[in-house]
């Protein structure tokens, strides 16, 4: 409240005389007789501190973050073009239009720093509150061994079929597809949530990095924002018939257990077009689509990205 009033008073001050000394009819008769005493240095030095307090509040305007500020969240900013960005003192990629991505794992802390700096100087040192999921646990005993621990042939190509995936996920192009909005890419029951947890015989498995919607075999999948098909791939010995879409800035989607594959590696793919069909291919107990969504390595929420799915 002080620094609005102030910085008021003074631009009135500087706004109403001239050169000549005359007034003008929003001239300030106190300010007016302190800068007849204190002459043109005070005045000079009242100038630079309008600047100094009234450019970062201006600047700060211009930053926008939308999306749940919580552990598996992704979150869409926006600061003025040129501006740089980093979360936690990691540097993210800002577009030519100021957008930005970014998005908190499964277990982020419970606070995370923002710093944004514009080509004019101004900068921006948020503190974000990120909320805690509470995720779901569950204990199988009695599954054969060969379930839980793969033999050392199948193990290798289990190996070989996640690195081919995580490289997918590391792919750092400059699409702009990021900045739309996602959809969901089929519409079923949700059986499988992100970060619920499975403990095997007594022994954790990773928790689960995506969300598992329940449809018909054949169900048509559809890519929830365009990009490029980063990998297509038929036959992956957990994944089944799996499909990855870069979008730009670090996001992909990742869509296992299909049936059919309707694209192709290198392929450009626009929102809502057909990319595949749901199945039950792989280690998969029944038809369904498993998705999921990643900035970079980073296994996100789909519910919590693409928001509440829709109404059939």
């Amino acid at each position: 409240m002080f620094r609005s009033g102030f910085s008021c008073a003074v631009e009135r001050w500087l706004e109403a005389s001239d050169r000549s000394g005359r007034k003008s009819p929003l001239f300030c008769p106190a300010l007016g007789a302190a800068r007849a005493k204190a002459g043109s240095g005070v005045a000079t030095m009242i100038a630079l501190i309008v600047v100094l307090i009234r450019a970062p509040a201006a600047y700060a305007d211009n930053l926008t973050l939308d999306g749940p500020m919580e552990q598996g969240g992704l979150i869409h900013g926006h600061a003025e073009p040129g501006a740089t960005v980093a979360l936690d003192g990691r540097h993210l990629r800002v577009a030519p239009d100021g957008a930005f991505i970014f998005g908190f794992p499964r277990d982020a802390p419970a606070q995370a720093s923002l710093d944004v700096a514009g080509r004019n100087g101004g900068r921006v040192h948020r503190i974000l509150t990120v909320a805690p999921q509470h995720y779901r646990t569950q204990r199988i005993n009695g599954l054969p061994r060969d379930e839980v621990s793969p033999n050392p042939e199948t193990l290798k190509r289990i190996l070989h079929d996640i690195a081919a995936i995580r490289a997918a996920h590391r792919v750092d192009s400059d699409t702009r597809d990021f900045e739309t909005p996602l959809r969901w890419p089929v519409i079923g029951p949700v059986s499988g949530v992100f970060g619920s947890q499975r403990i095997l015989n007594g022994e954790p498995r990773a928790p689960h990095a995506g969300i598992d919607i329940v449809a018909p075999s054949g169900t048509p999948v559809v890519a929830p924002a365009g990009g490029v098909v980063t990998l297509a791939e038929p036959d992956l010995v957990l994944d089944g018939g799996t499909v990855t879409i870069d979008h730009g800035y670090g996001l992909s989607t990742l869509y296992i257990h299909l049936s059919k594959i309707a694209v192709r590696k290198g392929e450009h793919v626009a929102q809502g077009q057909t990319i595949g069909a749901v199945g039950a291919t792989g280690r998969a107990t029944g038809a369904n689509l498993h998705w999921g969504v990643y900035w970079y390595e980073m296994a996100l929420d789909p519910m919590l990205a693409a928001g509440p799915m829709p109404m059939r």
